[in-house]
């Protein structure tokens, strides 16, 4: 009995996940003609991201807000753990920013367009002189006031040990001269693990660090940012 709750309740929430993204995907893309700076577009998802959880049954607890300062851009970089974080920090970060994300996410039907209008930039990992532009375009959008979210990990972590981070990231951070909030997510492996569509309730805690200034860095010593970065997220979540 206990499984068959358990495959109900996963089922319940891809349902409302697809639900969502028809319904809220589609109000993201029409007020994106509305909304030159793509806030609209963003509010409609941090609705998006919290409506799943609350089906998922999945509290957030969420610490160190204070370090984000709303009169700066940053570069947010957060573990990933499961398909979960992506909901968790669109719902409760509390602050508009916009998702460095690979573009095999841009071709999901519908999802893609609507990140596309909300001023998400894809990153093509395969593809050097396409994701150096892609970096390129970002800088410049930080280097206008937007802050952006990146997973310098590259990719969800099986296991939950901390993966190798990507250095894409730390070019952009030193590039647009914005600094690093580093965010650790503990919990999002439980609820929803990695190539798998199993999901069960539970409790994610966030905790925001205070920011890493890039600016005394440079291309030269991007690795000494690296491991400053990497310093402050566990090995193991």
């Amino acid at each position: 009995m206990r499984a068959i709750i358990q495959w109900c309740h996963s089922w319940i929430v891809v349902v409302w996940t697809i639900v969502a993204i028809g319904v809220m995907g589609s109000a993201a893309i029409v007020t994106s003609f509305f909304s030159k700076n793509g806030n609209i577009p963003n509010l409609i998802a941090r609705f998006w991201a919290r409506s799943i959880l609350w089906v998922g049954r999945v509290n957030v607890e969420i610490t160190g807000h204070s370090h984000i300062d709303p009169a700066r851009s940053h570069v947010f970089m957060a573990n990933h753990q499961s398909l979960f974080d992506i909901p968790v920090l669109l719902g409760h970060l509390g602050c508009q920013f916009r998702w460095l994300a690979k573009v095999e996410l841009f071709k999901i039907p519908l999802f893609g367009l609507a990140m596309q209008r909300a001023g998400y930039i894809s990153i093509d990992r395969s593809n050097r002189p396409a994701a150096i532009k892609s970096l390129a375009a970002a800088a410049r959008k930080i280097k206008n006031g937007v802050s952006v979210m990146i997973f310098p990990e590259g990719t969800r972590s099986r296991e939950g040990r901390l993966r190798p981070f990507k250095k894409g990231g730390f070019y952009l951070a030193i590039d647009s001269g914005a600094p690093i909030v580093p965010v650790v997510i503990r919990g999002t492996r439980h609820i929803m693990p990695k190539k798998t569509l199993r999901i069960q309730s539970g409790t994610v805690t966030v905790h925001v660090f205070p920011p890493i200034e890039s600016l005394k860095f440079s291309h030269d010593t991007r690795n000494e940012l690296i491991a400053e970065v990497r310093r402050t997220f566990p090995d193991q979540v």
